[in-house]
């Protein structure tokens, strides 16, 4: 109970922080920005019951008010992501079907026996709404209170331990510390909420994941939280050692959650969008929602958000020469 009451303590200041440093900040939906007259879809191309399902639905719940229109989140999982952006690729250009990714669009182009063009090619990045570090989570039968030491058991485990993954980022990352633990099989899921299952079944026995799925499981006592991947330790989980400090820097990992539109969406569509979700992610009701996910808002504009899809293409594709993902 401690835990939650610290999380609880931890969210709602940060709310009140937020909502403060908002309040004087620009970005009100300009008048005559391009605003939808008819329900918008929102694809999310992953299982629902995940943290990117939940991130998608606070925004989309946003953005139908501020439109005043129906916002329909779909979900459609699949092939690491890519069914659900192609289906979005290949929507009418007219800001009425928008895709939410993570980094793990930049890698795509990387994996095994893809073809045809690269994805983040023929989307326009809209805004970032949210990021989020990931956590180590194990199932609480697995020894061990940090990485390195549940890294040790599974060394001299007579069963070889499972690192479960649901997009391709987590699969680079577990190709990194299978590195350090040779023995250990990814597994990769469609999505978070069928990969929780299997952890607290102990069908899996670890994954690096968004701490939004995790933490009810992390309060029951049936999962445990072995590592954050951010970069500084976390207000809600002030004993959890970031990955640096676990011996591991190479697992760091913040993930963005963000819009996409098709190719060839008018400029104006594009940035009435960003308009729009630069104004979502002000409003208490959403800041305090992701507050309670571990996520922290952004809203930044379509260049930043491009720039942002190229530095992490790049970089992520130095690091996927050096650790192929299988």
């Amino acid at each position: 109970m401690g835990l939650v009451r610290s999380f609880l303590h931890t969210a709602c200041a940060g709310v009140a922080l937020l909502a403060t440093a908002f309040a004087t900040a620009p970005g009100a939906l300009a008048q005559g920005a391009w605003k939808p007259d008819r329900p918008v879809t929102v694809v999310v191309p992953y299982s629902p019951g995940g943290g990117t399902d939940a991130l998608a639905r606070h925004v989309a719940k946003e953005l139908a008010r501020i439109w005043g229109q129906n916002v329909v989140v779909e979900n459609t999982p699949g092939a690491d992501g890519l069914i659900g952006s192609r289906r979005v690729i290949e929507a009418k250009p007219d800001g009425y079907t928008l895709l939410v990714q993570l980094p793990s669009l930049t890698l795509n182009r990387h994996l095994p026996g893809f073809k045809g063009a690269d994805p983040a090619t023929q989307l326009v990045p809209i805004s970032i709404f949210a990021t989020l570090s990931g956590v180590v989570v194990v199932n609480s039968a697995l020894p061990g209170a940090t990485l390195p030491e549940v890294v040790k058991h599974c060394r001299t485990s007579a069963q070889p331990c499972s690192f479960g993954t649901t997009e391709n980022i987590a699969r680079l990352q577990g190709q990194m510390l299978a590195v350090d633990l040779p023995s250990m099989v990814v597994v990769n899921y469609k999505g978070g909420g069928q990969l929780i299952t299997d952890l607290v079944g102990n069908s899996v026995n670890m994954a690096l994941m968004g701490f939004t799925a995790v933490i009810p499981y992390q309060q029951s006592g049936k999962l445990r939280i072995v590592m954050n991947a951010g970069r500084k330790r976390s207000p809600v989980l002030p004993d959890v050692p970031t990955a640096a400090e676990s011996g591991y820097p190479q697992l760091e990992a913040e993930t963005w959650y963000g819009l996409f539109a098709p190719l060839g969406t008018p400029q104006q569509v594009v940035d009435g969008v960003a308009a729009a979700v630069r104004d979502a992610v002000k409003e208490e009701t959403y800041l305090k929602s992701i507050s309670l996910l571990g996520a922290a808002p952004v809203g930044n504009t379509p260049a930043e958000f491009a720039a942002r899809v190229r530095e992490d293409g790049e970089r992520f594709g130095d690091l996927v020469r050096r650790f192929p993902i299988q």
